[in-house]
C-alpha cells in the first residue's frame, strides 16, 4: 500500500497550484512540492498522517489550508468497513436490479421465468394481487359515486376513485389474465377472475366517469364563478350612484344569469343553478321596476351633468373676457334648471339637491368673474381714455399733472387680478410711475 494515495494527491496538487503565482520563482516552488508528494506517492508503508503532509508543503505555501491537508488525510485513509459496507449495497443493488428486470411487464421476459423459476416473479404476484383487488374497490365506488351523486363532494370523491381506479388499472398486465400461478395460489388466495372482455369493459367505465367527472367539474366551476360574478355584480348595483352605473350593472347581471342557463343540463350543477336561478331572476326583475322608476329622474340629472362638464371645461385656463364668463353663467344656469325639475317625491331627489347645491355655488363664482372682469375692463377703459387726455392736452402746472397722473394710477390699482386687464393695467401703471418720477 502507497503511503500516498492517488485521491489525496490530487487534493494536495490543486491546493499547492492555488496557493502558488505566475512567475518564476512560483513554478520551482510548485517543482520542489510536486516532487515531495510525488516521493510519498512511489514509497509504500503505513499512509502518511497529517503532520508528515503538511511539513511536505508549509515551508514553501505557509498559507496552505489546513482544512484541505485535513480532507487529503481523509481521503488517504485505507479502505475499512464503510468500503465493505459500500460493496455489500452494490452487491444487493445488483440482485435488486436483476429481479426488476425479470419483473418487468413484457411477456418475452416474464414468460421464460414463469416456466423455469417463478418465484423470481413473487413481487409481480403481490402486484399483481393488490392491484386487482384495488381495480375492483375503486370502479365499484367510484361508480356509486359519480353516476349517483347528490352534491359537489361527492362528485370530488369519486373522482378521487377513478383516478385510483385507473392506476390500478394501469398496474395490471395484460398478459396476466390468462396467466394463474399455481405455486403463490396454492399459498396465497388469488382473487383475479378478469377476462380480456371484462377488462377492458372496466377500462371503458373508469374513461366514462372520467369525462363524466371532468365535466361536472366544469360545471361546478361555472356555477361557482357565475356567482360569485352576481354578488359582485349586485354590489355593484346597489353602489351605483349614475343611472349609466346601474345600466352596466344589469348588463353583467344579465350576462351571469345567462351564464347559468347554458351550464349542461345533465349535470348536477344545472339542477343546483336551476333552483339558485329562480332568486336571481325574481331580484333581477326587481332592479328592472326600480331603474324605471329611476329612469326619467336619472335622465334629468345626467343631462345637469353635460352641461355642468361643459361649463367645467369652459371655465379652465382663465382668465377669461366677460362674454364667456357669460357663456360659462348660461351653461350653470342650464344645469340647474334640469336638476329644479327633479320633485320631493321623486326618485334621485337627494342626490339632485346635493348636485343643485355644488352648481348653484359654482354659477355664483362664475357670476363674480363676469362682474369682475367687467369692472376691470371699464377702470382700464377709463384710465386710457385719461392718459389719452394727457398726451393731448398737458397740464401747464406741473403739480396737477402729478396729482392727475397720480389719479390714473390709483385708478389702475382698482384692477383685480386674474381678469384680462390685469396685465395691461400693470404695463400702464409702470409706465405712469415713471412719468411721474420725471416730473419735477
Amino acid at each position: 500500500m502507497y503511503r500516498l494515495n492517488n485521491q489525496a494527491f490530487r487534493i494536495l496538487r490543486d491546493e499547492a497550484e492555488r496557493c502558488s503565482g505566475n512567475d518564476e520563482v512560483s513554478r520551482i516552488e510548485r517543482q520542489i512540492c510536486m516532487k515531495r508528494l510525488e516521493k510519498l506517492r512511489q514509497e509504500k508503508g503505513e499512509p502518511a498522517d497529517f503532520d508528515e503532509l503538511r511539513d511536505a508543503v508549509i515551508d514553501i505555501y505557509p498559507q496552505f489550508s489546513e482544512k484541505v491537508l485535513k480532507q487529503a488525510v481523509r481521503a488517504n485513509q485505507p479502505p475499512g468497513l464503510f468500503s465493505t459496507v459500500k460493496w455489500v449495497t452494490i452487491s444487493i443493488a445488483t440482485a435488486a436490479g436483476v429481479l426488476w428486470i425479470v419483473n418487468l411487464p413484457y411477456p418475452m421476459i416474464r414468460w421464460p421465468v414463469a416456466r423455469t423459476a417463478p418465484i423470481l416473479l413473487l413481487p409481480s404476484f403481490i402486484s399483481m394481487d393488490y392491484h386487482y383487488k384495488g381495480a375492483i374497490n375503486s370502479v365499484e365506488q367510484a361508480d356509486q359515486l359519480v353516476n349517483k351523486a347528490t352534491s359537489q363532494a361527492d362528485i370530488q370523491r369519486g373522482a378521487g376513485k377513478v383516478k385510483q381506479g385507473q392506476h390500478h388499472l394501469d398496474n395490471l398486465p395484460v398478459w396476466f389474465l390468462g396467466y394463474y400461478p399455481q405455486a403463490y395460489c396454492s399459498l396465497f388466495s388469488c382473487t383475479w377472475h378478469f377476462t380480456l372482455d371484462e377488462f377492458e369493459q372496466a377500462r371503458r367505465n373508469v374513461a366514462r366517469m372520467e369525462a363524466v367527472v371532468f365535466q361536472e367539474e366544469n360545471a361546478f366551476k361555472s356555477l361557482e364563478q357565475a356567482e360569485q360574478a352576481l354578488q359582485v355584480a349586485k354590489q355593484k348595483y346597489e353602489q351605483a350612484k349614475t343611472v349609466q352605473d346601474k345600466m352596466k350593472s344589469r348588463s353583467l347581471i344579465q350576462k351571469e344569469i345567462d351564464r347559468l342557463e347554458q351550464i349542461p343540463k345533465q349535470t348536477l350543477a344545472a339542477e343546483q343553478a336551476q333552483t339558485k336561478l329562480v332568486a336571481y331572476k325574481r331580484d333581477f326583475g326587481e332592479f328592472t321596476v326600480a331603474d324605471a322608476d329611476n329612469g326619467q329622474t336619472g335622465t334629468l340629472i345626467e343631462a345637469a351633468k353635460v352641461f355642468a362638464l361643459q361649463a367645467a371645461q369652459a371655465s379652465q385656463n382663465p382668465p377669461h373676457p366677460a362674454q364667456k364668463w357669460q357663456q360659462i353663467e348660461r351653461l350653470w344656469t342650464e344645469a340647474i334648471n334640469r336638476l329644479e325639475d327633479i320633485k320631493v317625491d321623486e326618485p334621485n331627489y337627494l342626490e339632485a339637491q346635493k348636485l343643485l347645491a355644488q352648481y348653484q355655488t359654482n354659477l355664483g363664482i362664475v357670476q363674480l368673474r363676469r362682474e369682475t372682469e367687467s369692472e376691470s375692463k371699464e377702470i382700464l377703459k377709463q384710465a386710457n381714455e385719461q392718459i389719452q387726455s394727457l398726451i393731448a392736452s398737458p397740464p401747464s402746472a406741473s403739480n396737477q399733472l402729478k396729482a392727475e397722473i397720480q389719479g390714473v394710477i390709483n385708478q389702475l390699482k382698482t384692477v383685480k387680478p386674474g381678469t384680462t386687464s390685469y396685465a395691461d393695467a400693470q404695463q400702464l401703471m409702470s409706465s405712469a410711475n415713471n412719468k411721474l418720477k420725471q416730473i419735477k
